[in-house]
C-alpha cells in the first residue's frame, strides 16, 4: 500500500472515521477535553480552550499518530519480507543439485528469440544459438531441430529454462508431440528432464569470466549453471539481486 501511493496509485488516510467537515467535537477531541478537564460552563476562556483542544487533535495529535503508524506497518512488513526472502533463499540454496551433467539453458523470450547456451559437465561454456519458436516468427520445427543438434553435438542430458517472460511457452518445446516431425532423435536414457531455475540478474563476475561475450549469452549460461549446482552459482549473485523475496518489496541492508 506504502508503495500504491508512492506511485500515485493509491491515496492514504490513517483518519479517525470523523467527518472533516464537521464543527462538532470528534470523539477523540472529547476525551482530550475529559483528560485536561476542559468543560464548556459558559466562561469567558471556554470557547478558546474548546479551540485549542480541537487544533491540537487535528494539526498535531492525529497528524504523529498517522506518521507513527505508517513507520510501524513500514517495520512490520519489513520483517515480514525478511522472513519470506530467508525461507525461500534457504530453500534455493539448499536445492539438490543435478551434478556433472551436460546442461542447455533457455533463456527465453518471444520478439528477442529464446538463447540457448549448452554447458559440459563442468560448468564450461561450449556452444550457443537463438531460437524463435514463438510470435512472431513461430519457427517451431526450425527451433527443435536446432536443440536436437545442440543435444546430440554435446550430449545433452539437462534443460534448464529461466522463468521469465515467455518460459511456460518454451517448455513445451519438449513435451510437444510434434517433435518426432522434425526428427529429433536423442539417447536420453532416462529422459530430457527440465526444470525452471528463477530469473535473477546477471552477476558482476560473469562479465570477468566472460568478458566477449554477449550479456544475453551470460544469463543463459547462469540458468544452465544453477541447475547443476544452485549453490556454487547462487553464492556469486548480490543478495538483493537473487528475488527471492516478496515482489516488489526489497527489504533494507541491516
Amino acid at each position: 500500500m506504502l508503495r500504491g501511493e508512492k506511485e500515485e496509485v493509491l491515496s492514504l488516510d490513517f483518519g479517525d472515521g470523523e467527518d472533516p467537515d464537521s464543527k462538532d467535537p470528534t470523539l477523540y477531541e472529547n476525551r482530550i477535553a475529559v483528560t485536561f478537564g476542559i468543560v464548556r460552563k459558559g466562561r469567558l476562556a471556554d470557547g478558546f480552550l474548546s479551540d485549542c483542544v480541537r487544533w491540537a487533535w487535528r494539526t498535531r495529535i492525529k497528524t504523529g499518530l498517522a506518521l507513527d503508524i505508517r513507520v510501524r506497518l513500514y517495520q512490520q512488513a519489513e520483517k515480514e519480507a525478511v522472513r519470506v526472502f530467508a525461507t525461500n533463499l534457504r530453500d534455493l540454496l539448499l536445492a539438490a543439485p543435478a551434478g556433472g551433467r551436460a546442461t542447455i539453458g533457455l533463456d527465453p523470450g518471444f520478439r528477442t528469440g529464446s538463447r540457448s547456451r549448452s554447458i559440459d559437465k563442468t560448468g564450461k561454456f561450449v556452444d550457443h544459438a537463438t531460437i524463435y519458436p514463438h510470435e512472431p516468427a513461430r519457427q517451431w520445427n526450425e527451433s527443435l531441430l536446432t536443440l536436437a543438434q545442440l543435444c546430440i553435438k554435446h550430449r545433452v542430458e539437462l534443460a534448464a529454462i529461466g522463468n521469465g517472460t515467455a518460459s511456460r511457452e518454451t517448455e513445451k518445446l519438449g513435451d510437444r508431440p510434434d517433435a518426432a516431425e522434425a526428427r529429433i532423435e536423442i539417447d536420453q536414457g532416462d529422459g530430457l528432464r527440465g526444470r525452471r531455475p528463477r530469473s535473477i540478474r546477471r552477476p558482476n563476475s560473469a562479465s570477468k569470466e566472460f568478458p566477449n561475450l554477449d550479456v544475453s549469452i551470460r544469463g543463459a549460461v547462469s540458468i544452465a549453471r544453477r541447475l547443476q549446482d544452485p549453490l556454487g552459482e547462487l553464492v556469486k549473485v548480490p543478495p538483493a539481486s537473487i528475488g527471492v523475496g516478496q515482489i516488489p518489496a526489497r527489504p533494507q541492508p541491516a
